[in-house]
């Protein structure tokens, strides 16, 4: 009488024992990706994060994601995808295919996650190119502009990016270097913002009020590729 499990679901759990023996290279930095995503829970990040050998933290992290249901699965396969976690982990790449499957044989839930040109999606890499066509920032983009931003960090967060004071102090309680932490601010910053994320946006942002930053720090951002 039990449901079938979501193929999201169904792929982790397929695929569980590798990517356990990949992502334990370093889990840390799967773990602050999937947190920056808000594919946990605030308890579940504090448990996962307890655990002290990689291989228990990278498992404890693929069963509270398969727990939290489709929508949370769907949210690490995208993540895995991603540029920055495909470079960290080159045997990554074996997933590129299998969430192509999955997303063919499950198009519903292609059709409910992603509103906005869907064709223009399927054809151009993910989190690269925003609606507007405009290039989304970019993960070294943003520990470049993190080592530029100094003590005001919290009011640019809050008055800049349109951050909650809860986040930020949550930010602050999980990472202990100053460079860290702002590049953790600036992620949830480009995670809440989605396609609007681009590096235009971020720095029209950064160079206003009394926050502005000098501008040989952050005009880079206006480069093209």
């Amino acid at each position: 009488m039990s449901e079938e499990p979501a193929a999201e679901i169904q792929l982790l759990r397929s695929q569980k024992a590798k990517l356990i023996d990949i992502l334990s290279g370093d889990a840390d930095f799967v773990l602050q990706h999937a947190d920056s995503r808000c594919l946990l829970s605030p308890h579940g990040y504090q448990q996962v994060k307890a655990c002290r050998v990689p291989s228990e933290k990278v498992t404890e992290l693929l069963d509270h994601i398969i727990q939290r249901g489709p929508e949370a699965a769907q949210g690490l396969l995208e993540l895995l995808n991603e540029q920055a976690l495909q470079e960290t982990f080159p045997m990554l790449s074996f997933i590129k295919n299998l969430h192509v499957k999955t997303l063919s044989s499950g198009e519903k839930e292609t059709t409910r996650k992603r509103k906005p040109a869907p064709d223009l999606e399927e054809n151009i890499p993910s989190k690269q190119i925003s609606n507007n066509g405009s290039r989304l920032v970019k993960e070294k983009q943003l520990m470049t502009v993190a080592r530029t931003i100094g003590r005001s960090w919290r009011e640019i967060g809050r008055l800049a990016l349109d951050l909650t004071t809860v986040k930020l102090e949550q930010i602050e309680e999980d990472h202990s270097l100053h460079v860290e932490r702002v590049f953790a601010m600036l992620r949830l910053w480009r995670t809440c913002q989605r396609e609007k994320a681009t590096a235009a946006h971020l720095h029209s942002l950064l160079s206003q009020e009394d926050w502005a930053l000098p501008p040989e720090s952050i005009d880079f951002l206006l480069e093209t590729d």
